[in-house]
């Protein structure tokens, strides 16, 4: 099961409100990295509302958080244009053909013309800070962002904001150098008393403990004075780091060509894809009976419970390749280390499940989907969603 924790999602909030106020900016969530709405109240106090990546997204921010709506798209057609006109507050767009081809529509309608939409542009600053080329919006040819040579001599006219998010589980220093690139390139756009806001997206890793908070928030400070522009933040990761986890079942263990091999009841293509696309390796904890000799955080554990954190596949013990009940060949989790055998009927828990998981899960091959629950600040466990068979069938008929 996916086990998410109140009590952590809150701790995350709480640094992010605390970072935002000292920063003067807003904060809001971007729904792309975490979207379970059943606990948007545990975290809509702290933040200022949410970032959709499309309409859906947006629908979800305003019907189950009802705060600040900002979508961007690489792409809308007149269906989404025509519905979010009515509700969103920033309308982004990718590419000036894009802005051309909506922006009389949005010149004419209501929210427009009173000012309770605004609309951006998505740039792209071509600084890269990353080393994971997939999630380089930077890279040369890419399709997210104009560039400033597009924006030379271009027609802005309705234009209040600029947006860029070219950072990906990166700490500040990244932002601040990316920043100067954004200066270089467009700093004489947000000079002009046309642009209104900056959107400095997502990416920041702001409460990780070694995150150099106190530098962002000097980088926004100095943004704010500099353009005398609102500074938007709008971090997924961040908001949903080390808050769930995903608790799995050994269904079979046995040997191949020197491996031990253990096959699991959830999938790492199916239900933890981030674990082949990054490629992200998390910790896996093996709940057992004796003293753990690394306690894990509320999200991992449970009352009664003793937990050992899997090692590297080098070092004393026993090497197990963990993977899923899928067809895939590739369906590996990786080489974990364990103190003792895995049997049959052992349960192990995958650390940080809760962002950039759950809104990726498939049900692939017809794989069981692991139910969703929230372990509330009591102690209590509250059951979000059970699936069954007719979700797997009914979702292609």
């Amino acid at each position: 099961m996916f086990l998410i924790s109140a009590a952590a999602l809150k701790h995350n909030t709480a640094i992010l409100r605390e970072t935002a106020d000292a920063a003067g900016c807003k904060v809001v969530l971007a729904l792309k990295g975490f979207s379970c709405w059943k606990a948007f109240p545990q975290i809509s106090p702290d933040l200022d509302g949410c970032c959709a990546s499309g309409l859906w997204e947006a629908e979800l921010a305003r019907e189950h958080f009802q705060k600040h709506v900002i979508t961007y798209s690489p792409a809308y057609d007149e269906a989404d244009i025509e519905a979010l006109l009515e509700f969103t507050h920033h309308l982004d767009f990718n590419s000036l053909s894009q802005w051309f081809r909506f922006r009389e529509t949005i010149f004419a309608h209501p929210r427009f013309i009173s000012g309770e939409l605004q609309c951006g542009l998505r740039i792209n600053p071509e600084h890269s800070t990353g080393s994971t080329p997939i999630y380089d919006p930077c890279v040369p040819g890419s399709r997210l962002g104009i560039t400033a040579d597009q924006l030379d001599g271009a027609d802005l006219i309705g234009i209040s904001g600029l947006h860029f998010h070219t950072l990906c589980e990166q700490d500040s220093p990244d932002l601040e150098s990316t920043l100067k690139a954004v200066d270089q390139k467009f700093g004489y756009l947000l000079r002009n008393p046309q642009f209104t806001y900056l959107n400095m997206g997502g990416g920041h890793w702001i409460t990780k403990p070694f995150y150099d908070r106190e530098l962002l928030i000097r980088l926004v400070k100095e943004a704010r004075e500099k353009y005398k522009v609102e500074v938007w933040l709008e971090p997924g990761e961040a908001v949903a780091i080390h808050t769930g986890v995903l608790r799995a079942t050994v269904m079979d263990v046995f040997e191949s060509a020197g491996h031990r091999l253990a096959i699991l009841d959830i999938s790492a293509t199916a239900h933890m894809p981030d674990v082949i696309e990054m490629p992200y390796r998390p910790d896996v904890f093996l709940v057992d009976s004796f003293p753990a000799d690394n306690c894990p955080d509320p999200a991992v554990r449970l009352e009664g419970e003793n937990y050992h954190l899997a090692g590297d596949s080098d070092g004393p013990g026993y090497v197990f390749r963990l993977g899923g009940p899928t067809c895939l060949a590739g369906d590996v989790v990786g080489d974990y280390r364990f103190p003792r055998e895995l049997v049959q009927g052992d349960i192990l828990v995958f650390d940080d499940m809760a962002h950039y998981t759950m809104v990726k899960t498939t049900t692939f091959n017809g794989v069981k989907h692991p139910p969703i629950k929230l372990l509330h600040e009591d102690g209590t466990i509250e059951t979000l969603r059970e699936f069954s068979y007719a979700d797997f069938r009914d979702r292609l008929s």
